[in-house]
This record gives structure tokens, C-alpha cells and sequence, in this order.
């Protein structure tokens, strides 16, 4: 039994980050906050107290990785392994394929806040959501990018009901499911 709606729940965030918006998502390791639009990307910065030069992440998807991270097969069978076989989310640095164009039509601030010497960090296999989110996104050859949902250096929030409320006045909408699963590591 599924106690939450998470194909439901991603169309109704998509929708949001589609139109320039900004989301409040739960992920396995915790609350992110994400936006597509390169302009609410610096809204999450200021939101957060970010410094400029701090590098965003990307939700991700496995059929993401699979096209954009540039991987020798040994490598990707890791991946597949902690991912698939063994179910655990799993924060993948890797070259990136630029002329992507889910990349190439990034603002090079953007661009230059996401990739760091030509690799691109994506969270994987972090929630039902968060996958379903990663596939809408890519599908219209977008990313759904950003950073945990905390103002800068104030930790991982575990619970939506724990997050600063400058970070959830930014958000357009915030989806809580309650207690992340791996709030204990």
C-alpha cells in the first residue's frame, strides 16, 4: 500500500517549478528545496544565505545519469549496484555530457554553480518523489536543481516542521511527508 501520491505530488511540483517557481520536496535524506528556472535558483541562494560560490545539486533520475553523466561501464555498474540492488540514495559526481541540453541552455551562472571542472553532482535514488520529479523535468529537457531545504549551515532538516521559515516563505509549494527515512545517519 502507497500512503502518499508521489506521480500526483510530482506533477503538481513540476507544474510549479515549470512556471519559474520554487519546492519544498521531501527526499530519503532529507528536505530539499529545487527550482528549474535559472532565476528562482538565485531566489533559493538568498532564501538560504548562500554564498555565490557554494555549487548546487541536481535530482536526478537513473535515465538522467545514464545520458548525462560520461561513465566507463565498471563505473556505472557501482552506481547501479548502491542504487538499484541495494537501494540506497547516493550523491554521483561524475563528467557530464555539456552539450546535453538539459546543461547546454543553462545561463553560465547557473551553468558555473552546477558544474564544477566539467562534472555534475546528482542525488539518485532518493524517493519515489524525487525520481518522478527528475523524470518530468528531463523529459522537457530541464533539471530540477538546488540544495537542502535549511538556511545555510544550519543542517539536514528531517521533518518539513523543522525548517526555517524564510525557507518555506520562498518555496511556491512544499510537499511534507513527515520524517525522512534515513534521519539517523
Amino acid at each position: 500500500m502507497t500512503i502518499h501520491d508521489y506521480e500526483g505530488d510530482a506533477k503538481r511540483v513540476y507544474e510549479v517549478l515549470d512556471k519559474g517557481g520554487i519546492s519544498v520536496i521531501p527526499s530519503h535524506v532529507g528536505y530539499v528545496i529545487v527550482a528549474c528556472d535559472p532565476d528562482a535558483i538565485w531566489r533559493i541562494f538568498e532564501a538560504k544565505n548562500r554564498k555565490p560560490e557554494k555549487l548546487n545539486a541536481v535530482c536526478g533520475c537513473t535515465e538522467m545519469h545514464i545520458a548525462m553523466h560520461d561513465l566507463p561501464d565498471d563505473r556505472r555498474a557501482i552506481v547501479s549496484a548502491i542504487t538499484e540492488e541495494w537501494d540506497l540514495p547516493m550523491g554521483t559526481a561524475a563528467k557530464v555530457h555539456i552539450d546535453h541540453p538539459a546543461i547546454a541552455n543553462l545561463p553560465e551562472d547557473t551553468l558555473n554553480q552546477t558544474t564544477h571542472d566539467g562534472t555534475l553532482a546528482m542525488l539518485l535514488n532518493a524517493g519515489p518523489l524525487m525520481d518522478n520529479i527528475a523524470r518530468l523535468a528531463f523529459a522537457d529537457n530541464r533539471m530540477a536543481i538546488g540544495s537542502s531545504a535549511n538556511v545555510s549551515l544550519q543542517g539536514v532538516k528531517f521533518r518539513a516542521s523543522e525548517i526555517e521559515q524564510q525557507i518555506l516563505d520562498a518555496a511556491d509549494i512544499t510537499i511534507d511527508y513527515g520524517l525522512m527515512r534515513w534521519n539517523r545517519y
